[in-house]
């Protein structure tokens, strides 16, 4: 049994910087897990389309249920292949890419195709499927649904990382990551605390000078 995934996104840039961000989208803040990347072939067809394979190497962390059945010297890295196909005339971008260790326990194709938003030619659109299949006798399926929902959590990063790059690309401020947002509340609320309490103590000092005042006055 392999579990099936499809999606639809929909990037708000021209296909043209989709295509040139997707070249330059590591490192950025939300592809932590990639560690690697390298072109190890490229070529252009006699009908000028490019075709590409990127080798990846990211992290692979298991679910503790898993590491169990495993080694502890089995490498928690996960090689990525990544095949292209770019049609320029056409502006269609084809990927495909699949794991090529750890593929007893679990194997992830996925592909994708990237061409114009038929709604709003200044958008691109992404059709993603993907399949998630593991060979381990006994736990299979719970390999499966572990993997396919890794896999969704993965596509969120992914879009983000995407909207990040377009961002810089295009000389926008890229969105503020949670980490960020999350620190610059704390400091928000440091410097608020902290007038708070000289604002008190500018209050309490006010209050002592008047009592002091009206003292003097019945002496």
């Amino acid at each position: 049994m392999v579990k099936y995934f499809l999606g639809q996104s929909v990037l708000r840039s021209s296909w043209d910087q989709v295509f040139a961000a997707f070249w330059q989208r590591y490192p950025n803040p939300y592809s932590k897990h990639v560690l690697t990347e390298d072109i190890v072939h490229r070529e252009v067809t006699p009908d000028q389309k490019l075709l590409s394979r990127r080798l990846l190497t990211k992290t692979n962390r298991m679910p503790r249920w898993a590491e169990r059945l495993f080694p502890a010297n089995v490498a928690h890295s996960v090689y990525i292949l990544e095949d292209s196909i770019v049609d320029p005339q056409n502006q269609t971008m084809t990927t495909f890419t699949w794991n090529i260790n750890h593929a007893r326990l679990m194997v992830v194709e996925e592909r994708c195709v990237y061409c114009v938003n038929s709604d709003n030619s200044g958008w691109t659109e992404i059709r993603r499927e993907a399949w998630v299949s593991s060979s381990l006798f006994g736990v299979s399926r719970a390999v499966q649904e572990f993997g396919l929902a890794r896999f969704k959590s993965n596509v969120t990063k992914t879009m983000k990382g995407f909207e990040y790059i377009l961002a810089k690309l295009q000389g926008e401020a890229p969105s503020k990551t949670l980490v960020e947002t999350a620190k610059e509340a704390k400091e928000k609320a440091k410097e608020t605390a902290l007038a708070a309490t000289e604002k008190a103590k500018d209050l309490a000092s006010k209050a002592a000078t008047k009592q002091q005042q009206q003292q003097q006055q019945f002496v």
